[in-house]
């Protein structure tokens, strides 16, 4: 029997790597502390329909990843959104001249890691707590104290804070993670009944505790029975307010939004609040992957790279080819 590779992670990092080596005929078993796929790019379902409150959108400029993407095209999971989209600045709103190309998973953001996963075996709902050796084989254990394995090898994809643990085994590559900083961001969620009286369906903020807010009707495949709204605090003004209650951070984001929309806001019919404490890394590095190829460990994640959603799958890729370059 083969014994499988266990990959920590089901980010679109966590699942490029687990297509490619599945792809190549290696065998995979996916692990995820979340109740579904996704990491950042998941979707949170709620009475305001489906909700991307993380990655907002992506864009591609690689050809590996520009061929991903049109292969997610065509099997209907992603499409293009173009918003009007609108700058804010000097609490003046204007017309935004940036018309690049973005995608957005529809019929919401999740759709893409649910497609990338398939039917490959996957354990959710499972923190793993340490990944330890066994004389020939790897074995990952749990906050309950579940033991897993054993494993061929070990595909970490989760933020460099949560890897940095669970790199015990290799010091060098938990040293390298370790000094990676990832940046949090309060996202929330505001519904309107009656939609708001505005044209505008996206807007980079500046000069406020707002950096970005989307209107989630204007997203291709989206419900649109309310006017939902998805906002996104700064990184400065999430970590100020790391531990608010939700409730305050909703009164506080809100009224930044009111601020600035050029329309009368009515009390909204639904709100909610989410914390991603990594939601970025600080800056960008092109590590590419990490890997201790005798070991049998391997690190992947948007943080490897450029922090955006392509650098995470390109990371992933990067990844698999280290390992099955490995086995050759």
């Amino acid at each position: 029997m083969t014994v499988p590779i266990a990959i920590i992670g089901t980010g679109i990092a966590g699942l490029s790597a687990a297509q490619a080596l599945h792809a190549a005929g290696h065998p995979v078993h996916l692990f995820d502390k979340s109740h579904g796929s996704g990491g950042r790019m998941s979707s949170k379902r709620s009475d305001a329909g489906s909700l991307d409150l993380g990655a907002q959108y992506f864009t591609a400029r690689d050809r590996r990843f520009l061929d991903a993407v049109q292969q997610w095209q065509t099997k209907g999971h992603v499409a293009e959104w173009k918003p009007l989209l609108y700058n804010y600045h000097a609490g003046k709103l204007s017309p935004s001249p940036d018309e690049q190309v973005r995608w957005v998973g529809t019929p919401r953001m999740s759709a893409i890691t649910r497609a990338m996963r398939g039917d490959m075996p996957v354990t959710f709902s499972c923190r793993i707590t340490e990944v330890f050796r066994g004389e020939e084989h790897w074995n990952l254990q749990d906050a309950d104290g579940i033991t897993y394995g054993p494993f061929s090898h070990v595909v970490i994809a989760t933020p460099a804070p949560q890897a940095t643990t669970l790199l015990a085994a290799a010091p060098k590559l938990a040293g390298v993670a370790a000094g990676v900083q990832m940046e949090p961001t309060w996202a929330v969620a505001l519904a309107f009944a009656p939609p708001l009286q505005t044209p505008m369906e996206g807007c980079f903020v500046q000069d406020s505790a707002l950096d970005w807010l989307a209107r989630n009707r204007s997203k291709p495949g989206r419900d649109s029975a309310l006017d939902t709204w998805v906002l996104h605090a700064t990184s400065a003004w999430s970590k100020q307010h790391l531990d608010m209650p939700k409730e305050a951070v909703i009164e506080q984001l809100h009224g930044a939004f009111a601020e600035l929309v050029d329309c009368a806001m009515p009390a909204p019919a639904f709100t909610l609040a989410h914390r991603w404490l990594y939601a970025r890394p600080a800056t960008a590095h092109e590590w590419g992957a990490l890997s201790d190829s005798d070991l049998g460990l391997y690190v992947c994640g948007d943080w490897c790279l450029s922090g955006r959603v392509e650098g995470a799958w390109l990371s992933g890729q990067e990844a698999a080819r280290r390992l099955i370059e490995h086995l050759e």
